[in-house]
């Protein structure tokens, strides 16, 4: 998105607006605090920085302009900007600024892999070696660590120390104390040799030089951020993905019939375009004409194909994979259902959870407080009567060991991770806050109808007498009679005619409608009437008054008492058939309370239907804790009556009746084919149009809570360990240097694994019940 500034009432009657920016030159916890807290000391602002995306969303008063809050920025020794549209081009800028960091790297080990060897292989040495080194070495020094140098200065010109401080900071006082050792304590003499250890001596006598620590520091961690930085743009790439989604141009087809290539942007509402096979639809539509399969899997997640016909409704993004497709354009730019999509990534991804909150607190303190152990452990050595060289060694040590990029990293990059695997999945989360909301969630109602159940009627069972008309014979003229109906029933006759029956359907004459009983009409010389069954005597077995046989009337009892609408059959007079309608349980809903049931989840049915489809959905999906007949009113008060016990409350649902029960839920679960005003209450959107994806989210957000702890409990512990080791003279500056990288790498390379997670199924799975079909 090219702003990010949205304007809503403030708390004053003031408006408040939300900018975002893009900071550069953040490498640490501590420079994220610095930014958080310059931003802050403007009046009625607001600001959350994330180091992994280097993003910074800042809420303001509206007459804050977004160059002041971008000079406040840099002000604080960093760049910003405002962040550009997302497509694959401005999404690889990194890698377009990666060959300056590769060619420093390069050079850096060129000069720094000799300095190593000799310093680190006694036998290696000869004669005057170490003056060999010191010239290798100089060039790192200097140039090879500038960026770190340059990056300290601009701190201290602002009174705050960062990573990049420590690195300098040590970098510098290896380089001056092995200048000193050589050319005033004694190590500058020819036949100098120095053996190799891992732990540095605290003995007095000839200095020392440490010139492997001058040349390895800089370049584990030139190193190390180079192969972090690869790794933090592989958590982006759900937003890579989705961007390369988007169509660049598009085939638009004038009334006339002529056709135009013109670019994406220059579609507009009610243009039809055409859609070829291999193509990708360029935008939300409905189908005019053509008919094709449709590759869903990369916007929604759901890897079966899609049928598209006259007045199907299409999704930008989608693969054309069968005919060509004339589609008439609803929505273009970012009211498209991808664009959507990718706003709430970027939006989850930018946000901040409250576990990170309390790691970036914490580093925000750390760099201070280790330059103050630092001078401290210096200053303990000296006392303690030990060589200069041994008290600078162990201080240089410290600074170097201590890493707050890896407390700084370790939930950020797990979210990033996350929320872009989710997104492939087809679960789009608002922020960090639903993935813990996710986690903690120990109830969730549903609601029934288009949640649990697809939301439209069709045609369940169809139940012929038995001496009478056979069940292809009833249904063929029961769908001749209602070709001409408008009534929800009659179109689902006739829509369930047209799947189950290859051969035409004979014409109807002398259609006649009845509103509250029922049709009538003439097919084949035959007069076929449909009426509901509230109209007709419901048992007997004399067919001449109309009553209805044996079998048919244990049809409608078996029917109305699972919550169906019924229908009878007249041919001529005499009853042939009972057709049941109803809503149709979703694919994979079964499935999905199973795997909430095994998850530990309570499943609670919330329905505004009756007490029988209610009691039938719920006994075919085994839950057994059911609420009918409940407005949206009452599916409010059940949440807040939940809460007040002390559950944690999600609700799923998908029509305007949910918003309510959605808002005030601790976490709101919406249908991505629900309403816009379901959709915007809701903390958790499923795209995929499978109900399994709730479960999928649930472990999902469990799985990234694991991931989360394991990061800080990384971060926290390797500090603990290595900064006593440092102190006390247990660690050399170029060993301090490589764990310092390596802690980096393993928080990112853990919080890579969530992008490659598959949803497994819950041990035990039992399989679902054969369908009978839902209630309305």
């Amino acid at each position: 998105m090219s702003t990010t500034t949205r304007t809503e009432p403030g708390a004053a009657g003031t408006a408040v607006a939300e900018t975002e920016l893009i900071v550069g030159g953040m490498t640490c916890a501590a420079c994220v605090a610095r930014v958080e807290k310059k931003l802050g000391r403007l009046d009625g602002v607001r600001a959350t920085v994330n180091l992994a995306t280097g993003r910074a969303r800042v809420s303001h008063p509206a007459d804050v302009t977004a160059d002041e809050l971008m000079a406040v920025v840099e002000g604080a020794g960093f760049t910003a900007a405002l962040p550009q549209p997302v497509s694959p081009e401005t999404s690889d800028q990194g890698a377009a600024e990666a060959p300056a960091g590769v060619l420093r790297l390069a050079v850096t080990a060129l000069l720094s892999v000799p300095v190593l060897v000799l310093s680190m292989v006694p036998a290696a040495q000869f004669d005057s070696w170490q003056w060999l080194c010191f010239a290798l070495a100089t060039p790192v020094a200097l140039w090879g660590a500038w960026p770190f140098h340059e990056r300290a200065l601009r701190g201290l010109r602002h009174s705050t120390a960062t990573m990049d401080t420590l690195v300098s900071l040590g970098v510098l006082a290896s380089y001056l104390w092995s200048a000193y050792a050589l050319f005033f304590g004694g190590a500058g003499e020819p036949g100098m040799r120095m053996p190799f250890t891992l732990v540095p001596s605290m003995t007095t006598g000839t200095a020392d030089v440490y010139l492997e620590a001058v040349v390895g520091v800089p370049l584990f961690v030139l190193v190390g951020r180079l192969l972090e930085a690869r790794a933090r743009r592989g958590t982006g790439s759900a937003l890579r993905a989705l961007a390369s989604l988007s169509a660049k141009d598009v085939v638009v087809r004038a009334p006339d019939g002529t056709e135009r290539r013109i670019p994406i942007d220059g579609l507009r509402v009610g243009d039809h375009f055409v859609v070829r096979p291999g193509e990708r639809v360029a935008t939300d539509g409905v189908v005019v004409s053509g008919s094709s399969a449709l590759d869903l899997s990369l916007v929604t997640g759901e890897s079966a194909p899609v049928e598209a016909g006259p007045g199907a409704a299409v999704v930008g993004g989608a693969v054309n994979s069968g005919g060509v497709l004339e589609v008439r354009a609803e929505a273009v730019g970012a009211d498209t259902q991808l664009a959507r999509i990718a706003r709430l990534v970027e939006d989850a991804q930018a946000g901040k959870a409250r576990v990170q909150r309390v790691a970036d607190a914490v580093a925000g303190v750390f760099v201070p407080a280790v330059l103050s152990v630092a001078v401290t452990v210096l200053g303990f050595w000296l006392g303690a009567g030990a060589s200069a060289q041994s008290a600078v060694t162990a201080a240089v040590a410290v600074l170097v060991v201590a890493c707050p990029c890896a407390l700084g990293l370790a939930t950020p990059t797990a979210l990033l991770a996350a929320t872009g695997r989710g997104a492939g999945l087809g679960i789009l989360v608002s922020g960090p806050q639903a993935l813990e909301g996710l986690r903690r969630v120990d109830t969730v109602v549903l609601d029934k109808t288009g949640t649990l159940t697809t939301g439209s009627m069709t045609v369940t069972r169809l139940t012929a007498r038995t001496d009478g008309l056979d069940p292809e014979t009833a249904l063929r003229l029961a769908a001749a009679a209602e070709s001409g109906s408008e009534h929800p029933v009659g179109r689902a006759i006739h829509a369930y005619a047209r799947e189950t029956t290859a051969d035409p359907l004979p014409a109807a004459t002398d259609f006649t409608a009845t509103t509250g009983v029922g049709v009538r009409a003439l097919v084949e010389g035959r007069q076929v009437e449909l009426t509901s069954a509230a109209a007709a005597p419901s048992r007997g077995t004399d067919t001449d008054d109309g009553a209805l046989p044996d079998k048919l009337a244990e049809a409608v009892r078996h029917a109305e008492g699972d919550g169906r609408t019924v229908v009878v059959l007249r041919v001529d007079g005499t009853p042939e058939a009972v057709i049941a309608l109803g809503d149709t349980v979703r694919a994979g809903s079964y499935r999905a309370v199973d795997h909430l049931k095994r998850l530990g989840l309570r499943p609670v049915l919330a329905t505004g239907d009756g007490e029988a489809p209610a009691r039938a959905v719920a006994a075919e999906l085994g839950i057994t804790e059911v609420h009918a007949r409940a407005t949206p009113e009452d599916k409010a008060e059940l949440v807040r009556t939940l809460r007040e016990q002390g559950h944690r409350v999600a609700v799923i649902g998908d029509g305007v009746n949910d918003t309510a029960a959605l808002a005030g839920a601790d976490l709101g679960i919406a249908m991505g084919s629900g309403t816009d005003a379901a959709i915007g209450a809701a903390d958790v959107t499923l795209v995929r149009e499978d109900m399994s994806a709730l479960a999928d989210a649930v472990r999902l957000a469990r799985r990234t809570s694991v991931t989360v702890r394991s990061n800080l409990a990384w971060a926290f512990g390797y500090n603990l360990v290595t900064l006593p080791l440092a102190a006390v003279g247990l660690l050399s500056p170029m060993v301090a240097a490589a764990a310092m990288s390596a802690s980096s790498l393993l928080v990112v390379g853990n919080s890579l694994r969530l992008r490659t997670w598959q949803p497994s199924p819950s041990r035990g799975r039992t399989a679902a019940p054969a369908s009978r079909g839902g209630a309305r």
